[in-house]
């Protein structure tokens, strides 16, 4: 593999690129380094083609999430193509956000205004903006990952100053080149912890602009706890945002905070409501959203036809075949396969999430757990499949597919069990041991 035309243009990428990609989970040292194929070629549904041709299957992060229906889905595509025929950019707008701010707003009854944005950091950074001009105030307190933003990397200048380089906050996320004086503004507490956030309203009490969180990501919140988010929010004059960039479309078409009937002031979208082409939305009610006129929110690229095209494509056709089931089914299966393997390999591992099985992941219980993914994606490219520890489903994993995956997994888990038992997991990488990424705060 280490003679690839992907592997070599990874070599000139590092040269060329800082950090050698745009985005920290496609580098090919978080899963095998020197033998990851960096590149593609081509991809359709779920099967991505290298360089050099080689064709793999997708049952890693797909995409980072963004493809819930699959790589090139035919019916997103065509509505693009048609967009891009009729012209992407012109002075005048595009009628089509107006028409995909009546559907997102027809999904979320209880918001009525929308601005867009193309990628989820600046879509938070735009809600965090209005928050703060609707309040006056700075401060903003959050649980969960929510981008590379100064706003919120200004959690990790405290601890840096305190703790020194290993006690960040967000640890794997620096905050070098965020300016010392946002120190303070931004404070993290646990999701499902809510005591945290009341002792950080107590000590800031009439300084919080905004409350963020996640609905869910991986745990469903426990009984109580969005409520009493969304009540310390309306006791303090604070703006909720909810960030659905990464639970968005998983377990039903929208947020997922649908599901537990408590209602943010404004909610962020990305992802996944594309299908692969940029678009992310910042929605809420008037009340939050019209503060965006008391501020410059404003940049070309976000006028362009081709995000809100696909956007109406992917979330009409999502509910039109109720993707969110299959969705779940599929990461079901995910899970079982992993599980079953497993057991009967005698592997010991952890298999989450149960609550969004969407987005799947394994995690093996040894002290060399790093060198066993390593070898995990290693011998799961020799079978075929793009495979680490993580799984985001798509409508594209067919029976078949799974089949296939299912087959490869009873081959390899026995394998990689042998390996442990023997001591031999290092010595079988044909390559460095893959790097570990940033950490929640979950």
């Amino acid at each position: 593999m280490n003679d690839s035309r992907s592997v070599a243009l990874y070599g000139k990428a590092r040269k060329l690129i800082p950090g050698g990609t745009q985005l920290l989970s496609k580098r090919p040292e978080m899963y095998l380094p020197e033998q990851w194929p960096s590149y593609y070629s081509r991809s359709q549904g779920a099967a991505v083609w290298d360089l050099d041709g080689r064709r793999y299957l997708d049952l890693s992060n797909n995409g980072v999430g963004s493809c819930p229906l699959g790589y090139a889905d035919p019916d997103v595509n065509d509505a693009v193509k048609q967009a891009i025929d009729s012209g992407s950019m012109t002075t005048l707008n595009c009628p089509e956000e107006v028409e995909l701010a009546e559907l997102l707003c027809e999904l979320h009854p209880w918001a009525s205004m929308v601005r867009y944005a193309r990628t989820g950091g600046e879509a938070m950074a735009i809600a965090v903006r209005i928050a703060r001009a609707k309040t006056c105030r700075s401060r903003v307190a959050f649980c969960g990952y929510h981008g590379w933003s100064d706003w919120y990397l200004a959690a990790n200048l405290a601890e840096a100053d305190s703790l020194g380089r290993n006690g960040l906050l967000l640890p794997g996320l620096q905050p070098a080149g965020v300016p010392r004086e946002l120190t303070g503004t931004a404070y993290g507490f646990r999701h499902n912890h809510a005591d945290e956030l009341k002792a950080l309203v107590n000590k800031h009490r009439g300084e919080f602009a905004a409350i963020i969180c996640e609905a869910q990501r991986g745990d469903k919140p426990i009984p109580g706890f969005l409520e009493e988010v969304r009540e310390i929010a309306n006791n303090i004059g604070s703006v909720l945002i909810f960030d659905e960039i990464t639970s968005a479309m998983r377990l039903n078409t929208g947020g997922v905070h649908l599901l537990y009937g408590v209602n943010p002031d404004i909610a962020v979208f990305a992802k996944g409501i594309g299908n692969g082409f940029p678009i992310a939305a910042v929605i809420g009610t008037t009340a939050a959203m019209e503060a965006a006129q008391n501020t410059f929110i404003s940049s070309t690229y976000w006028t362009e036809r081709v995000g809100p095209t696909a956007a109406l494509a992917t979330i009409k056709k999502h509910r039109r075949i109720n993707a969110s089931a299959r969705l779940i089914a599929v990461g079901r299966r995910v899970q079982q396969i992993w599980t079953e393997a497993a057991q009967a390999a005698g592997l010991h591992v952890h298999v989450g999430s149960a609550d969004m099985p969407p987005l799947s992941h394994i995690g093996y219980e040894c002290p060399n757990a790093r060198a066993i993914q390593t070898l995990h994606c290693q011998m799961m490219l020799d079978q075929g499949f793009l495979d680490n520890t993580g799984c985001y489903a798509t409508c594209a994993h067919s029976d078949e597919v799974l089949g296939g995956y299912s087959a490869a997994v009873n081959k390899v888990f026995p394998a990689l069990a042998k390996a442990v038992r023997e001591n031999q997991v290092e010595k079988l990488l044909r390559g460095p041991i893959g790097h570990s990424g940033f950490a929640r705060l979950t």
